[in-house]
């Protein structure tokens, strides 16, 4: 863990590269020690219905939803969702400079009791990584 899941207004398509978004925020998160390098995931879904502020289709958002198993001091929470919203500011300014874009994120934690996990992607994960 954690899951970062990024959805998109449509109307953003070619605007914003948002498979370099995925790496931005995968890559930013891999600095944060609270987030174990095996269990960063980053997706993003656009959205094709949608409808914001006075109703304009100029209008567009990116809203990250980060969920992460709980126990992290609320500090360390702090600190990590600013540092990733600070990437997506930096990498959305050139398109928010010239558009109508609401970007937003937030945090949520997961009952660890109520979410199973499997995988092997440790196995697989060499020591360059």
């Amino acid at each position: 863990m954690p899951h970062f899941h990024i959805e998109y207004s449509g109307n953003l398509e070619g605007v914003v590269d948002l498979g370099a978004l995925c790496e931005a925020i995968r890559a930013a998160a891999a600095q944060i020690e609270t987030f174990p390098m095996a269990g960063i995931r980053v997706r993003a879904t656009r959205v094709d219905h949608y409808a914001i502020a006075d109703g304009n289709a100029k209008h567009g958002f990116v809203d990250l939803s980060v969920r992460l198993r709980e126990g992290r001091a609320p500090d360390v929470k702090q600190d990590a969702i600013a540092r990733i919203f600070e990437t997506m500011k930096d990498f959305l300014a050139p398109a928010m400079a010239t558009r109508s874009i609401a970007l937003s994120a937030e945090m949520r934690d997961i009952d660890a009791a109520l979410s199973p996990k499997c995988g092997t992607i440790r196995d697989h994960l060499t020591a360059a990584d």
